[in-house]
């Protein structure tokens, strides 16, 4: 977001994307959300319909826990997300991507209620228009959305189920123990997942390897085909039918000016004809 949303669409497009993710605020911050000249929306919002460039995704800030027993956090953290649900809307994202928190030692039982009550209390304050997306997480300390039924306990108790959907991040759900290393392993961990939750919910699919092994809740991100994944678990997910429509988001390690550009190259190749 360096420069702005147009700079940033500008260097979406100079990878050769029709998607991306932002942050619309700094993520590491309690700020307030960014307030955005009307200009430079209407910049955006037309450069965006002339590309054909959708959906935008927005990433919710790290420090927002809304599955926190501590009340002032929690209060903290239902004002933010409301405000960057609205911000999100105004600068025309489809989709807004949120974390699901950590218990703090509560139990899964108390933060899944106290998220879901949090997701009442935003919605009832934002008109419907952007969509909510719950990522599946690593499971590391207390957090929660490591499995699939946690984020169907928090469906089943908001008031307006619709709005959500399911963001699937690869690296986690492998370090939660869902094996996606192979073509079977793929097949049935989207089996289970639509036992439980229903393939319509899922929406968007962060495609990261893995650095953590299978089942170990590490949440470390690695390059394409570099991790524990590996190319053909990661080549698996690209090419499974069901979700050749969906909207791919890569969150792989930046440690170079070329490293997007290199995990894209790898992405784009398993879909070449003939790719082996």
């Amino acid at each position: 977001m360096q420069g702005g949303l147009n700079e940033a669409l500008k260097r979406a497009r100079a990878l050769g994307c029709d998607t991306m993710q932002i942050f619309s605020r700094n993520p590491r911050g309690w700020g307030g959300a960014a307030a955005f000249d009307p200009r430079e929306l209407a910049v955006f919002a037309a450069a965006r319909e002339k590309e054909r460039f959708s959906p935008l995704v927005v990433h919710v800030p790290y420090l927002i826990n809304l599955a926190s027993p501590d009340d002032t956090i929690y209060a903290k953290s239902v004002e933010s997300f409301t405000g960057d649900i609205k911000v999100s809307g105004e600068i025309g994202a489809e989709y807004f991507v949120t974390h699901l928190g950590s218990h703090r030692g509560s139990g899964e039982k108390i933060g899944i209620e106290r998220f879901a009550a949090a997701l009442n209390k935003a919605f009832s304050a934002v008109a419907p228009g952007v969509m909510v997306l719950l990522e599946t997480t690593a499971g590391a300390g207390d957090s929660i959305g490591s499995k699939f039924e946690h984020i169907e306990a928090i469906v089943r108790k908001v008031r307006q189920p619709e709005r959500l959907g399911v963001c699937l991040d690869t690296a986690h759900i492998h370090a939660a123990g869902y094996d996606i290393r192979t073509k079977k392993g793929v097949a049935a961990t989207l089996k289970e997942f639509d036992r439980v939750l229903g393939m319509d919910r899922l929406k968007v699919i962060h495609l990261n390897d893995s650095k953590g092994e299978l089942g170990s809740h590490l949440d470390r991100h690695e390059h394409i085909g570099k991790g524990t994944i590996g190319t053909s678990g990661m080549k698996a997910v690209v090419t499974y039918p069901a979700l050749k429509d969906l909207t791919f988001i890569l969150e792989t390690p930046k440690e170079t000016d070329d490293s997007d550009r290199e995990n894209l190259a790898v992405v784009r190749g398993f879909l070449k004809k003939g790719s082996e």
